[in-house]
């Protein structure tokens, strides 16, 4: 009996297989796949819980990115609201400075027109003295002055004699 390469292939195949089994490599092997399932699963697992955090804490940003937009919309709405007020509470003031302004100045006009009369009448009162004088200077002589006088000092003793 000849034995041909084929089955001496054959032989050494079958011995290798047997060797792996003597060895428990199959055993080993699934160890190993088992053990790289195992982790893989708990990889799987573990980023899995990383996402539902990550979720979570986007999505407490989100709402706390709302409340704060929220929350300054009504910064904002005050702020217009009292810009508002003060705009209104300096045009009331600008309007009451301007009406004590105006009342002064009237005032001051009146005050102004009042003196300008008393002034004139002054005038007329030293024109009317000075013309008054000048005819007395003009028409009065020794003798009328003198019955003047005579007449002041008997009506003087009158009221206090």
């Amino acid at each position: 009996m000849d034995i041909t390469a084929t089955e001496i292939a054959f032989l050494g195949l079958v011995l290798f297989i047997g060797l792996l089994i003597y060895l428990k490599v199959p055993a080993a092997v699934a160890a190993m796949l088992d053990k790289r399932s195992q982790d893989i699963a708990a990889e799987l697992n573990a980023a899995r819980q990383l996402r539902e955090d990550a979720e979570k804490l986007h999505a407490e940003y989100e709402a706390k990115k709302a409340a704060a937009e929220a929350e300054a919309a009504a910064i904002i709405a005050t702020a217009k609201e009292q810009a508002a007020l003060v705009a209104e509470e300096t045009r009331a003031s600008m309007q009451a400075a301007m009406a004590r302004r105006e009342k002064q100045a009237e005032e001051r006009i009146a005050n102004a027109g009042a003196k300008a009369q008393d002034e004139v009448r002054a005038a007329a009162v030293d024109a009317a003295l000075a013309a008054a004088e000048k005819l007395i200077a003009e028409r009065i002589n020794d003798g009328t002055q003198t019955a003047l006088v005579q007449q002041g000092v008997a009506e003087l003793k009158r009221n206090f004699g």
